[in-house]
């Protein structure tokens, strides 16, 4: 008889009872496998998931690994806010809805903001807007317009 454990697998056969007993069966000896990913990316989903229990999660690492993830989660926590959240917006890449935000973002900013977050997108989100075109900067804007411009674009792409 064949059962799915998860929606979306394909049906696996049963397995048969193992005749050798339990206690015969042998741990693998041997250096774990190495990480899949870099440890400071480990250390930033434990962050993410869990931010009090981070260190519990990174526990289970190796002995060097461990230290040294340890001494990334002290400096991680160490970092502001927003240093933090761009850390992990560039580590693990923008929005999926990126675009539907940036257009959205642009429908309800007044011409100026428009305008100075137009100039301040990368290309590649420029194209979203295919009737506008750079403008030169607006010497009387106060530099205030444009920090404000860019904070929008990082929360609507990460």
């Amino acid at each position: 008889m064949m059962q799915a454990t998860r929606v979306g697998r394909v049906a696996r056969p049963e397995r048969k009872p193992s005749s050798a007993p339990a206690s015969e069966e042998k741990a693998p000896v041997g250096p774990p496998p190495p990480l899949a990913l870099p440890l400071e990316r480990y250390v930033l989903v434990a962050w993410v998931l869990g931010r009090e229990r981070a260190a519990d999660l990174l526990s289970g690492l190796g002995a060097s690994e461990e230290a040294r993830a340890k001494e990334l989660l002290a400096c991680i926590a160490a970092l502001p806010s927003a240093r933090r959240q761009a850390k992990v917006a560039v580590e693990f890449g923008e929005r999926a809805d990126a675009a539907a935000r940036l257009k959205a973002l642009m429908g309800e900013a007044p011409e100026p903001l428009r305008g100075e977050i137009f100039r301040r997108l990368p290309p590649y989100h420029r194209t979203l807007f295919p009737g506008r075109e750079v403008e030169p900067a607006d010497a009387d804007a106060p530099p205030a317009l444009g920090a404000l411009a860019e904070r929008l674009i990082r929360e609507a792409t990460r």
